[in-house]
């Protein structure tokens, strides 16, 4: 049984619950942290890896094969330890939840946990409660529902009965709906009843669950490029390892016409050799601990990344589709215009000093249900009540008008509360035996109770022409998208009035225009990413006139035809909407659907696009978008557990400084990468070229593996802390799709691959000359020249254009530390006997070392005469 005044029976509502279900939103299930872990190994380098630890292990190389499988191990645990996956959006969405609801049953009020609401349960509705389900009104007494963490917008929206049914509902967004409130709302004024309509994963908060569980989780650019090149790597060296295999079998068929098994197992590990050297064990680890150090270092500039791959991504950001409200705006409503006695104001400008002014600041006060109060001494403000009404109250202060004192004189004696059908309310004031009566409202509601007007010589009669005028004010007001209240007061002597005749013959005193203002610093962030080649896109629940005035004032939008409403994209084909992304800037009075095809449309038009915002209803965007980042302090956890990155001070500009250092990192991380290909390009050519010739293996597969996982790795992390370039900021977006190759770094690599290995070669061949053919200590100096080399060359990385000298020989002391670190360590393997029989290498001499010194340094030579000629081609920046 269901009655609109009676409410659900027992039976019925037990009956429902369990067709329905409990009214809670269900979680999505959590990976584990072995998923998680195996996830990290899912590389094609990491399989690559694995292989040759497989290949050495059965070929006898274990020490070769525990380095590797370490390598894999490290990497892997880095990356869990890093980066937390776990999806919270569904938990935190959970708690938004009421723990206890007020429903009648039986008709009789009882307070019941929230997950039992069933639909057609008769909903009992009062300020300060959480609405546990979606719902039609049924009654309503001046009911007012905070809905900004659904629609996005601060001020608290007027409910009325009988006004939407289930039918209407479906495809209008929750702020266009007067007669439904939705589950995780609040009521803040008022009181109401409601029939539920849907519970569960059914409620509009539902809808945003379910979009969160089915956005898929999309490679970054730089993820994408890695693993291409990992495949690429994996056939390259497949194909170069047969080939070498093949043509040392050919070799020794041409010199001994046999071929024994002996022979088979050595060539085979030589192949091993040459795939141990094409391969960059140390390119994984790097790149995650780079990421990491990124990360470390944008916590300290307001930005907490929750999942690491994201920062290279912000490097690449084209788009930034921002909420309006809470991160353009500051989410406080704030009186901005004042108009009184003829004339209009800024607040900053208006002074109480004139009596009409007087009365119009103390009517904003006292005809007023809210509180507000700040600490002078350390500047805390303390508010309670209705948006709007706190922002009359912070505007009456600034006149020095505190509601507490000017309360104790002009206590309250009398009230006719807001209601939706007079839209306006008036509050009776007694001051020493006198009483006046204060009233505010829509302008419209409060001149048609006004006979009189207060203006600069006094009170005068309300004409015709001043109403004109004072309409005209008000219409003003509302194109520069303020929000407008009229006010009054009538004297009503020491005998009062009735209450039924308070609001007549009253004296108008002026209006209020107020606004959510935009943050003071987001201009200028606008302006710097319009200066980088990024487009600033507004995206709220707001009219489309209020959006397109903020965008106006931050420079987002210049025309109104800049501007698409929900509706507007109803009409629109996904690729029709794609269009008008090149011209569109602001996108008003959107629902979370609209706010997902919005993102997808941007990112189908080629771009990178990064979505910023703090409620619900911004989640589902947030993980559509490339980079999703969410509000660290006004932020709800259902934003933050959809983001990718957090910002700790809710401030437009941490998006900016953000960019900036993704693309400094992604540099960074590029240098890194590109310095470790090069020296495996030297390690393949110097074994590769020998094995052609003829030649013994110039490198034993652990000098390699010592060379790529130690020495190349400390460098290659030093690259990775590379100090900003202050000019980052100053070149557009870099093309996603572009290769890691391009802007000359496959020539960069290439050549100094040759470098590298044409010298190692000639230090073999030299040390083969110096001790009678020592097959050992020629190795071992090719080995000590690889390592040195690769050491010195990381110094060439620093800039691609600028002279080492120019740059700063220790403007980076990681690099410098890397080096005598490497070199160090070097030293001990040839030095220190157990090390030394486990390398198998000779001992050197204090000539021996100098020698591989003044050969090692060649590279830094080449590289600053090419930098030159670089130079005379394309200037430096």
């Amino acid at each position: 049984m269901e009655n609109i005044t009676f409410g659900l029976t027992s039976e019925e509502a037990a009956k429902r619950l369990m067709e329905y279900g409990p009214n809670r939103l269900t979680a999505k299930k959590q990976k584990t942290l072995v998923r998680r872990f195996f996830e990290q190994l899912n590389n094609a380098l990491i399989y690559i890896l694995l292989a040759a630890a497989v290949i050495s292990g059965l070929a006898g190389e274990v020490s070769d094969a525990v380095i590797i499988v370490a390598v894999v191990l490290v990497n892997a645990l880095v990356g869990v330890l890093q980066e937390s996956k776990a999806e919270k959006s569904l938990e935190a969405l959970q708690k938004m939840s009421a723990p206890k609801t007020l429903v009648r049953r039986d008709g009789i009020p009882l307070e019941i946990p929230s997950e039992d609401v069933v639909p057609g349960d008769l909903v009992l509705l009062e300020a300060g409660r959480v609405i546990p389900c979606d719902l039609t009104i049924t009654e309503a007494a001046n009911l007012m529902v905070e809905e900004s963490a659904l629609t996005g917008e601060s001020v608290p929206v007027e409910k009325s009965a009988g006004i939407d049914d289930a039918s209407v509902v479906e495809n209008v967004s929750p702020a266009d709906q007067p007669g439904m409130c939705f589950m995780g709302t609040i009521v803040t004024y008022g009181r109401g009843e409601g029939t539920a309509l849907r519970t569960g994963m059914e409620t509009e908060i539902g809808r945003i669950a379910k979009m969160l569980e089915q956005e898929q989780e999309l490679a970054t650019p730089l993820q994408s490029k890695l693993s291409r090149f990992g495949r690429t790597l994996g056939i390259a060296i497949l194909i170069l390892c047969g080939l070498m295999f093949g043509v040392s079998l050919l070799q020794n068929w041409i010199k001994t016409g046999s071929l024994g098994r002996e022979i088979l197992f050595e060539f085979f590990l030589i192949s091993i050799s040459l795939a141990v050297a094409a391969i960059p064990e140390g390119l994984p680890a790097i790149v995650t601990i780079v990421l990491a150090l990124g990360v470390q270092r944008m916590s300290r500039e307001n930005a907490i990344v929750r999942k690491l791959p994201a920062v290279e991504t912000l490097g690449s950001v084209t788009v930034i589709c921002s909420d309006k409200t809470g991160t353009l705006t500051q989410n406080r409503m704030t009186v901005v215009r004042m108009y009184a006695g003829g004339a209009a104001s800024d607040v900053e400008d208006f002074s109480t000093k004139g009596e009409g002014e007087n009365l119009l600041a103390a009517c904003l006060v006292l005809c007023n249900d809210a509180h507000y109060s700040l600490d002078s001494a350390t500047g805390e403000e303390n508010e309670t009540g209705d948006p709007t009404e706190t922002a009359l109250l912070k505007a009456g202060a600034q006149f020095g008008l505190y509601k507490e004192d000017i309360e104790k004189t002009n206590p309250r004696v009398d009230e006719l509360p807001f209601d939706s059908g007079r839209k306006r309310m008036t509050t009776v004031h007694e001051r020493q035996g006198e009483r006046t009566a204060y009233t505010k409202g829509a302008t419209d509601s409060v001149l048609e109770v006004c006979t009189h007007i207060f203006n600069g010589e006094g009170i005068g009669p309300l004409t015709d022409e001043l109403r004109a005028e004072i309409e005209s004010a008000a219409e003003k007001m509302s194109g520069e998208a303020l929000r407008v209240l009229a006010a009054a007061y009538k004297p009503l002597g020491s005998g009062g009035a009735q209450t039924a005749s308070l609001e007549s013959g009253m004296v108008f005193l002026g209006l209020t225009g107020m606004m959510d203002p935009p943050r003071l610093e987001v201009k200028d962030s606008i302006a710097r990413c319009r200066e980088s080649g990024i487009t600033t896109v507004m995206i709220t629940g707001d009219h489309k006139h209020t959006a397109f005035a903020i965008a106006r004032e931050l420079d987002i939008a210049q025309s109104l035809d800049q501007s698409l409403s929900g509706r507007e994209i109803d009409g629109l084909t996904d690729e029709e909407l794609v269009e008008k992304t090149e011209t569109v800037r602001v996108f008003a009075r959107v629902s979370p659907e609209h706010k997902v095809r919005i993102v997808k449309a941007f990112k189908a038009a080629g771009n990178i696009v990064s979505m910023t915002g703090d409620g619900v209803n911004d989640a589902p965007s947030l993980k559509a978008a490339d980079i999703g980042v969410a509000m660290g302090i006004t932020g709800t956890d259902v934003a933050k557990g959809a983001s990718d990155m957090v910002l700790t001070d809710d401030n437009f500009n941490s998006i900016v400084t953000a960019v900036e250092a993704g693309r400094n990192i992604y540099n960074n991380i590029k240098k890194a990468i590109t310095f470790l290909l090069s020296c495996n390009a030297g390690e393949i050519i110097a074994i590769f070229t020998a094995i052609v010739i003829g030649w013994a293996p110039p490198l034993r597969p652990i000098h390699i593996l010592w060379v790529n996982l130690i020495t190349d790795t400390l460098p290659a992390l030093a690259l990775g802390m590379e100090p900003p370039d202050p000019a980052v900021m100053s070149a557009r977006p870099r093309d996603p799709r572009e290769s890691l190759f391009a802007g000359g770094t496959g020539v960069h690599i290439i050549g100094n691959g040759i470098a590298i290995g044409v010298l190692t070669l000639f230090a073999y061949r030299l040390g083969l000359r110096l001790q009678d053919g020592s097959l050992m200590y020629a190795r071992t100096i090719a080995f000590v020249v690889l390592s040195l080399s690769q050491l010195f060359h990381a110094f060439n990385m620093r800039h691609f254009k600028k002279s080492l000298f120019t740059s700063g020989l220790f403007k980076n002391p990681y690099l410098f530390g890397a080096l005598l670190i490497g070199a160090a360590l070097q030293v001990a393997v040839v030095t220190i006997p157990p090390l030394a029989a486990l390398f198998k290498v000779f001992p050197l001499t204090l000539s021996d070392w100098g020698l591989a010194a003044a050969i090692a340094v060649v590279p830094v030579a080449l590289n600053e005469l090419a930098k030159i000629i670089i130079r005379m081609i394309s200037p430096a920046r």
